[in-house]
């Protein structure tokens, strides 16, 4: 029994003419009717009751459709499969990210993505998390780290929480502490205080920007615009204070002081399209960043 054959038979049930399912399988009408021949032979049983211009199936032939389809869907699943592991040997993969993330966590990510598959191109853009989900949206990314919830409506996205992230305040270490005694800080207390500021459409910069109004105050900004590596400068220059997440602030060498409770956070999320499947180098990319966090199931 052969694939090909299976093929030409479930034709045959679907379009219930022996011409028409030669012209859908791109194949000579007697090719594929001797094919349906030696299937029938090697199964000893007729599969088609064939009356002039009435084709119907036997009860071989209803007992064999469903096993001949269930046959040709795992074969294509397999030859799916196979490929894509093929693929993971060659090709691109394309991850959006905010800097503070490709500060921090992402490096380690795509290091060891990069070991296991040294093949694969991998193509990073650091932006905010709404210019990532337009990028999404428009196809020019396969996966995307977010921070969630997005202030305004997304298109339509899946998305999954990977963790929440404490947000903490960084000053240089030579400098008076910002909260004097206490080992503590509120958002209260960065009033009037001079804040080294992200660019505008980071992430963070919107984030502390709105902590502060809620609180009741405008932010004080001495410094502003700058990119992740130029904020923490600016703040080891001693022009001000930042508030930044703590996976980047471990790594800074700047002195570091912890909201009081309840603290703040922000969520991190990872995100692709919802109306297609991601490619298989994303979804192994997710796989790893779920490892890496101690999410994962391996």
């Amino acid at each position: 029994m052969q694939l090909q054959q299976l093929r030409y038979f479930t034709a045959v049930a679907d379009t219930r003419h022996f011409t028409r399912a030669a012209e859908r399988e791109h194949v000579a009408q007697p090719s594929l009717s001797q094919q349906i021949r030696a299937l029938e032979r090697e199964l000893g049983a007729e599969l088609f009751h064939r009356a002039r211009g009435h084709i119907t199936l036997t009860d071989a032939g209803e007992t064999l459709l469903p096993l001949a389809r269930r046959i040709l869907a795992d074969t294509e699943t397999a030859r799916r499969e196979v490929q894509e592991v093929a693929q993971l040997r060659r090709g691109r993969l394309r991850l959006g990210a905010p800097p503070s993330l490709c500060a921090s966590l992402v490096p380690d990510v795509l290091s060891a993505f990069h070991a296991t598959y040294p093949g694969v191109d991998l193509i990073v853009t650091e932006d905010g998390s709404q210019d990532l989900v337009r990028a999404l949206a428009d196809g020019a990314l396969d996966l995307a780290l977010i921070i969630t919830p997005l202030p305004v409506q997304a298109p339509a996205l899946a998305t999954s929480d990977l963790l929440r992230e404490e947000l903490v305040v960084v000053s240089a270490p030579d400098r008076p502490a910002p909260v004097g005694r206490r080992t503590r800080i509120r958002v209260e207390d960065l009033r009037g205080r001079p804040l080294a500021m992200f660019r505008r459409g980071y992430d963070l910069r919107e984030f502390t920007t709105a902590a502060c109004r809620a609180a009741g105050f405008e932010p004080t900004f001495t410094v502003e615009g700058g990119e992740m590596d130029a904020v923490l400068g600016f703040v080891r220059a001693g022009l001000g204070v930042a508030v930044v997440p703590s996976m980047v602030a471990e790594r800074s060498g700047l002195r570091v002081t912890r909201f009081a409770t309840p603290g703040m956070h922000r969520v991190i999320s990872v995100a692709h399209r919802g109306d297609v499947s991601p490619p298989r180098a994303a979804r192994e990319l997710e796989r790893i960043l779920l490892d890496h966090l101690g999410l994962g199931m391996s």
